[in-house]
């Protein structure tokens, strides 16, 4: 027996050229494994449109990697490229879509998204047409044709990809909070996830990556008890490693740490910040080339 990228393979016959290897069963959604554990997700963001940078973050041994259509500089073409780099690792492939909208919803599905992050679900209505959207007859409406999500998750990625596929309701308004109960009874939702800045912008609070405002906290803490009481997962996106670990002890199983675009900045103004500390002449020098 092989294993292959969290696939498992089995030799079932022979011809004249060798051996031929079928897929025993779909490639394990591991956000989900690690869920049924009892374990967090750490989550990265990836909002710089480019396969090279997708790559890069991939290495560094995420568990997850959502590809940002919504509020990155994403389009659909370069996150297929996005979706494909992230597959050259273990880190399981997520995408948030720039609306509820059937249509690329659908198209990120068969691509290889392994989730779909849905914004601004305010009503019981939009969270069933979400989920609806994300699963196959007779539990939804997803059109057949997996194209590269059958590469990517195996042969008999139809028979699993309802069971498979996370379906990630982001609860990010005073609205959401008010109806929280009848978004999270919802047959089929896997999880939601918690945009902050969205989320203070509509309690009347200024947009922060790392909430102080107590009518915001209280809301946070309000929306995760919320998802333990249905048996749905909460996610919510941070803006520091203390925070990520605050929402973990709060009972958060899937954080998000900053994204790319915030990642590269800090570390670029980090370095430039050391080298001009203590000697002002550096990089100012008369007619140089550079």
């Amino acid at each position: 027996m092989q294993r292959d990228a969290g696939r498992v393979w089995r030799n079932h016959q022979f011809h004249c050229f060798g051996p031929v290897q079928q897929a025993e069963t779909v490639r394990e959604n591991n956000v989900k494994s690690i869920w049924k554990r009892g374990g967090a997700v750490i989550n990265g963001w990836l909002g710089i449109p480019s396969s090279v940078a997708a790559e890069n973050m991939a290495q560094a041994g995420w568990d997850a990697l959502t590809v940002d259509l919504q509020h990155g500089l994403v389009d659909y073409q370069t996150a297929v490229t996005m979706l494909q780099a992230v597959s050259t690792t273990q880190t399981v492939p997520l995408a948030r879509v720039p609306w509820l909208e059937p249509g690329i919803i659908m198209k990120l599905l068969d691509a290889g998204a392994y989730g779909i992050v849905c914004p601004m679900i305010n009503t019981r209505a939009e969270c069933e047409a979400f989920v609806r959207t994300c699963r196959y007859p007779p539990l939804g409406y997803r059109s057949f044709g997996p194209v590269r999500a059958q590469w990517y998750a195996g042969a008999d990625y139809w028979k699993h990809a309802n069971a498979t596929v996370i379906a990630m309701a982001m609860i990010e308004t005073k609205q959401a909070v008010e109806n929280l109960d009848d978004i999270l009874s919802v047959p089929g939702l896997d999880a939601l996830y918690i945009g902050p800045n969205d989320l203070a912008l509509t309690l009347g609070c200024a947009p922060s990556g790392v909430p102080t405002d107590l009518i915001v906290l209280n809301a946070i803490k309000t929306i995760v008890a919320g998802a333990k009481r249905h048996g749905v997962f909460a996610g919510i996106h941070c803006g520091s490693t203390a925070m990520a670990k605050e929402m973990i002890a709060l009972g958060f199983q899937f954080v998000t740490l900053l994204a790319d675009n915030a990642l590269l900045n800090t570390a670029a103004k980090s370095v430039v910040a050391e080298m001009r500390e203590g000697a002002p002449a550096v990089g100012k020098v008369a007619g140089s080339s550079y």
